[in-house]
């Protein structure tokens, strides 16, 4: 299986980006999709989580209600709308794949290779 992600880049602060991870070889939609971030000295953050069917969302406090997780099961996508940006959300931000609940957790988890975004004037 493979998670490739795109959609980063330089944005000012107050701009917005939305983030998109392709998966493809696995089901997609018996896997639970994450958002994660990383940096040098912050070290690695859950940003938003979305389950297999894509009703119940979760994410960072320092994210709420400026960024949005979904996910579309027919194109086997999942995508981080990320509003009113800050320079404090400069990473690099990685989508992760687990096995949901429905399925047997002896199945892997994916990462994708990252996309970098810079909120800088």
């Amino acid at each position: 299986g493979q998670l490739v992600e795109s959609g980063g880049g330089l944005v000012q602060p107050g701009g917005s980006l939305r983030l998109s991870c392709a998966a493809s070889g696995f089901t997609f939609r018996f896997y639970v999709m994450r958002w994660y971030r990383q940096t040098p000295e912050k070290g690695r953050e859950l940003v938003a989580s979305i389950n297999d069917n894509g009703i119940r969302q979760t994410y960072a406090d320092s994210v709420k209600g400026r960024f949005a997780i979904s996910r579309d099961n027919n194109k086997d996508s999942v995508y981080l709308q990320m509003n009113s940006l800050k320079p404090d959300d400069t990473a690099v931000y990685y989508c992760q794949a687990v096995p949901s609940p429905q399925i047997s957790q002896s199945n892997p988890t994916y990462w994708g290779q990252g996309t970098q975004v810079t909120v800088s004037s």
